[in-house]
């Protein structure tokens, strides 16, 4: 239901949330990290700005990952250069995206294939239980000491329901220290993280905290 969302949603997120400077900071780190043509993996990509475009445009081969058809067609048409998968990311890394969605490039078969990945504001949408696993399937699709950057939002929330643009959603959300020990649990050295308090264009969206943190897998 939240792709549903989503898809009715469209182009009216980037409208609620214009401003990306962290997502672009964290952009600029993994292309000063990353050799060209390095693979990426945009989780929840949404219509594909800023993160699909800058990166692509900055030499990496790039693909996004999201559930909502509405956004992905939106992304193809911002970004057709990046490659692109309908998807669960609760299935990235097992059988089912093998099986079930017909992308065995995101299966168990293979792990260790990724340079980075990122997620923006896109773990948020899960249960708290799923987020520590979700970021474990991400590490096995690392390759040793690949990296990720990570969008949060800064609150103690377990999928709270939300009003966003004409549309209840629920989400999830950690204090800054109990998201990097959830991190630590799911294999990841936090190197740098950055907050940005945000007020986002709309009426109905009340104040938040971001968080914006650069990853790097252990082991």
């Amino acid at each position: 239901m939240q792709a549903v969302a989503f898809d009715t949603i469209g182009a009216r997120y980037g409208e609620a949330f214009p401003a990306k400077a962290g997502q672009l900071e964290c952009g600029d780190w993994l292309l000063a990290e990353l050799e060209p043509g390095a693979p990426v993996l945009d989780i929840g990509c949404g219509t594909g700005d800023p993160t699909i475009r800058q990166l692509t445009l900055g030499g990496l081969r790039v693909a996004g990952l999201d559930l909502s058809d509405g956004m992905l067609t939106l992304a193809r048409r911002s970004v057709p250069a990046a490659g692109y998968h309908r998807m669960d990311m609760y299935d990235l890394a097992t059988p089912r995206a093998v099986h079930a969605w017909g992308i065995p490039e995101l299966g168990p078969q293979a792990a260790g294939g990724l340079a980075a990945a990122t997620a923006f504001f896109s773990l948020i949408l899960l249960p708290q239980d799923e987020i520590p696993v979700v970021l474990g399937r991400i590490r096995e699709l690392l390759r040793p000491g690949g990296l990720l950057a990570l969008g949060m939002v800064e609150a103690d929330l377990d999928y709270a329901p939300l009003p966003f643009l004409g549309h209840e959603i629920r989400i999830s959300g950690y204090l800054r220290e109990e998201l990097e020990q959830t991190l630590a649990g799911a294999g990841f050295a936090v190197e740098g993280h950055s907050g940005h308090p945000y007020a986002p264009a709309s009426t109905d969206l009340p104040p938040e905290e971001q968080l914006f943190l650069r990853c790097r897998r252990v082991g």
